[in-house]
Parts: C-alpha cells; sequence; structure tokens
C-alpha cells in the first residue's frame, strides 16, 4: 500500500517534510514516518512511488547500525514491536516506515560532503572554478574524484524555499566554533567510512548530506536519515567514467526526466508510471548491493 500521507490523529504532528512525517511520542521521542512522496530541486511531486518509505527506513537503519562506532545516532528502535502502543495503533500505515528517535536539537544545517564533482557543484565550477566557494585547482572534469573529499555546506529551507550553499566559514556563525568544527569533522568521517565500504560492493557514494542535533549536554549526534537514496548521489562504479554524467541508484532518473520536460521547479507534477517504476528500481539495487538482502517492501 502506498503512503502518500500519514493520519494519525492520536500522536502530535509536529511537522510534514519533504518525505517525513514527524510526530511526538513522549516529552523524549519522535516518531519518524517515511512516507513514499518524492521530491526533487525541493518540490514534491503529486504522485508517490510505492513502498519507497519502507526501502527508505531500511537503508537509514543499516547505516545506523554500521556508522554507531563512529558517533551516537538519535535512533532507539525501527522495530515495530518494541514501538509504544499509542504508535502500534496505526500499523497498517506505520509498520516497516518508521523510526522511534531521541528528540533533540536540531542544528540549522545540512552537512554535505562532496567526494565527486557533479551537480551544482559541477556547475558552480564551471563558471567560477569553485564549489561553496572553495576555490578548486584547474582541468577538472564532470564526474571526477576530489582529491579530498569536500564538506560544502547548506543552510535549511523552510520546506517549499530553496536551501542555500554557503561557504563553510559561514557555519560557526550560525551554530558556534566548536560545534562548526564538530560537524565537519564528522561529516567527513562518516562519509569516507561508507564511501569505503560502498566502493567494495559496487556503489560510489559521489556526495552526501548529513543533518546533526544535539543532546541537553550539547553532544553531536547524527540526526534524520542517512545515506539513503533520497540524500545521496550513488553510483554503479563498474560504469564510472569520468569527463560525462552517470548512471545512478538513486533520484537522479526523476531529475534527468524532470529536466527532459523543462520542469519549472516550482510545482509538483504527476509523475508517469515508468519514471516511478525505474525510480524505485535503482533504489531496491542500492539495498540490495548494500546489504546483500532483499528489502521487505
Amino acid at each position: 500500500m502506498a503512503l502518500l500521507q500519514s493520519e494519525c490523529p492520536d500522536l502530535t504532528l509536529v511537522a510534514r517534510g519533504k518525505v517525513r512525517d514527524l510526530y511526538e511520542v513522549d516529552d523524549n521521542s519522535l516518531l519518524f514516518v517515511a512516507t513514499d512522496r518524492i521530491s526533487a530541486f525541493d518540490v514534491i511531486m503529486t504522485n508517490s512511488i510505492p513502498s519507497k518509505g519502507k526501502i527508505l527506513t531500511q537503508i537509514s537503519v543499516f547505516w545506523f547500525n554500521y556508522l554507531s562506532n563512529i558517533m551516537p545516532n538519535h535512533l532507539i528502535t525501527a522495530n515495530f514491536e518494541e514501538m509504544p502502543e499509542k504508535v502500534k495503533k496505526y500499523r497498517d500505515q506505520l509498520d516497516g516506515r518508521c523510526l522511534l528517535v531521541k528528540k533533540l536539537r536540531v542544528l540549522p544545517i545540512e552537512a554535505i560532503v562532496r567526494g565527486y564533482i557533479t551537480g551544482s557543484g559541477w556547475k558552480e565550477y564551471q563558471k567560477k572554478g569553485s564549489i561553496c566557494d572553495i576555490k578548486l585547482k584547474v582541468g577538472l572534469q564532470e564526474s571526477e574524484k576530489l582529491d579530498e573529499p569536500l564538506f560544502t555546506p547548506s543552510t535549511k529551507a523552510e520546506l517549499g524555499d530553496h536551501d542555500e550553499n554557503i561557504h563553510p566559514s559561514r557555519v560557526a556563525g550560525i551554530v558556534g566554533p566548536h560545534l562548526a568544527k564538530q560537524i565537519e569533522e564528522a561529516a567527513l568521517e562518516l562519509y569516507k567510512r561508507a564511501s569505503a565500504y560502498a566502493l567494495e560492493r559496487g556503489i560510489i557514494i559521489a556526495d552526501t548530506k548529513f543533518e546533526f542535533g544535539v543532546d541537553k549536554e550539547n553532544n553531536l549526534i547524527l540526526i534524520d536519515e542517512v545515506l539513503t537514496p533520497d540524500s545521496s548521489r550513488f553510483w554503479p562504479a563498474a560504469g564510472y567514467k569520468v569527463g560525462q554524467g552517470q548512471d545512478s541508484f538513486d533520484k537522479q532518473y526523476l531529475r534527468n526526466y524532470l529536466e527532459s520536460i523543462n520542469f519549472d521547479k516550482k510545482n509538483g507534477i504527476e509523475l508517469p508510471a515508468d519514471v516511478i517504476e525505474n525510480t524505485m528500481s535503482k533504489y531496491v539495487e542500492a539495498y540490495q548491493l548494500l546489504t546483500g538482502e532483499e528489502p521487505r517492501l
């Protein structure tokens, strides 16, 4: 069953994001519900990709577990049998697509890490020789691997607005110098560890986005989704070739379709069946390669 929007009246709705519905469970915990909505260019499409939220949830859980020795994360449980009773009553909507997580103070920074030059970074480089105003060496080609991964943060925009790429030096002015340093170091370490693992399994993680929060003691905690096809560019390593765009295991297929029809990047549209099917197949393949298992859909 596809879920475009959850309806849980006995839970307190905190927010609806591009993909996730967020509920308050109690004073210390929240419920993240991954719907089947899909967005591109910060715009939500009008129809859904059935079971997409379930596969996103499973990928995030995999990475939360794999990366837990690097830093703590907000996951309490993804096992539906361990959910509070007030959550279990919505099993038909939520089973397989929700995370019970710790309630934390969310930091207003998207910690983007780029290991390869592509997307908006490639566009900026062509114009200015930089990414997020970080000057790079001359002569880079599209999709080329960078000498070292780059921390290229953005601000978190309100729903309907666009995130703003910023120079890393501006993060300190938003969250303070201590947290800014921690965010950059953590994001780079998480990316390096995850990209090495993925590469062994045939996936290049070209770039990704992390989000962080802090607890009452101001400890940095990894939150939100992590290293999913919604927040990352996954390329098949076998077909990788410098100097061109790459095939991918993420929603680049959807972006390419929207670009081909001159999508206005303002209002969502109804996606044709083949775009839905082909996009979902990319997500499934990514999960299979990363985990060696079939997703539970």
